[in-house]
């Protein structure tokens, strides 16, 4: 992270995705929001969460996960590279894991919301093929991407 100069970083682990990009952007030195536009999920979890009557909240980022994984806040010229060397890494070591351009930052009131219809990057589950998937933006202007 270090070596494509992150500005922040968290697990996101109890307070789900939004939760954590929430606190996240409540403590940038800048007046920035974060607009997610991407969610990882696992795979076929969308499908039983909507099946479950969106029981967890899990489309709208609020699910509580265990090892959720990281959210990294990265300037926008470097969070490509730093998902690719991550692909690339795990590649080399068998594993499944990926890292995605989530959304972006932006002027804002320290807040984190996602998008109405975000894009569901659907998540093998670890040890299967195929999980690091398209790791493209979708937005080139801002200053920076969440990862």
């Amino acid at each position: 992270m270090h070596k494509y100069q992150a500005h922040a970083a968290t697990d996101v682990t109890g307070f789900g995705l939004l939760g954590h990009a929430n606190n996240l952007a409540a403590q940038q030195k800048n007046e920035v929001a974060f607009v997610i536009h991407n969610l990882p999920i696992i795979a076929k979890m969308s499908a039983i969460s909507k099946a479950c009557g969106n029981l967890f909240s899990l489309l709208q980022g609020r699910s509580a996960e265990t090892s959720g994984g990281l959210l990294v806040c990265l300037p926008r010229e470097q969070a490509a590279k730093f998902c690719s060397e991550m692909k690339s890494l795990n590649s080399a070591q068998g594993a499944s894991n990926g890292a995605w351009i989530i959304g972006i930052v932006e002027k804002g009131d320290r807040q984190a919301r996602i998008i109405d219809k975000p894009r569901i990057i659907e998540v093998p589950p670890r040890g299967s093929q195929g999980a690091n998937q398209d790791n493209s933006a979708t937005n080139s202007d801002p200053s920076s991407y969440l990862s």
